[in-house]
């Protein structure tokens, strides 16, 4: 069953760094939409209820329902920008969409019996899922939630590829026009070797490397590794 995804917002009314800091610090997440023939707006939404609907996969490739004040509109998420150390989204971008306009979409695969499958309980192998999503054109309406793929029958050293997805009506996969395209694997079963290094290679290899590098002569200093000063200050928040 798909998810129904509701996003409460506001509208934004400050401007630039300064204010979208200060809406972080508030617990809130600065956004904007666009799209449909229309101008952008500035959004801004709860941070702590955003986060909770991230952690479905399927809010990525759904048909989000925007409300501000009495208004809803229909959305997509196209790009969510996210602290680099911290589990804080710092920003994110929507694209409205209209019933009768087509979208590009990243759909997830989903691969089933990946555990029973032939090439693993029989020749011991073990799956490559090579491909995760894959983007799609449709109509809103056809957008599908996911793809699924069954391996059930893929034998050790074997594989699928793009043209193998069952693709719903109505929805196109633009890889799959271009010729080349076509032989794209997506999943595969095989065995995996594993390469035992020997310690005294090891030690072999690491005495190389100290041997690379040079120590500066008596009376110089070390050449500074950054290559100049680092800047000062950043925006974490």
């Amino acid at each position: 069953m798909k998810e129904d995804f509701d996003l409460i917002a506001e509208i934004r009314e400050g401007q630039g760094k300064g204010a979208s800091r200060r809406l972080r610090r508030e617990g809130k997440i600065p956004a904007i939409i666009y799209g449909a023939g229309r101008p952008p707006r500035q959004l801004v939404f709860d941070h702590n209820r955003v986060m909770q609907q991230l952690e479905s996969e399927s809010f990525y490739s759904s048909i989000l329902s925007i409300k501000v004040g009495e208004k809803n509109q229909a959305a997509i998420v196209k790009d969510i920008q996210r602290h680099p150390a911290r589990n804080r989204v710092m920003h994110m971008d929507f694209q409205r969409i209209v019933a009768d306009e087509k979208i590009r979409m990243n759909v997830p695969i989903h691969y089933l019996n990946a555990e029973t499958a032939a090439g693993v309980k029989e020749g011991g192998g073990s799956v490559s899922q090579l491909v995760t999503d894959i983007e799609v054109i449709c109509l809103p309406k056809d957008l599908p939630e996911y793809f699924e793929v069954d391996i059930a029958e893929l034998e050790l050293n074997e594989m699928l590829f793009l043209s193998d997805i069952k693709v719903p009506e109505g929805v196109e996969i633009p890889q799959l026009a271009q010729d080349e395209e076509q032989a794209q694997p997506i999943v595969s079963i095989s065995i995996i070797k594993e390469v035992v290094i020997e310690e005294e290679e090891v030690e072999a290899v690491e005495g190389e490397e100290v041997e690379e590098g040079e120590a500066p002569a008596e009376g110089e200093e070390a050449p500074d590794a950054e290559g100049g000063d680092a800047e000062s200050g950043s925006d974490d928040s």
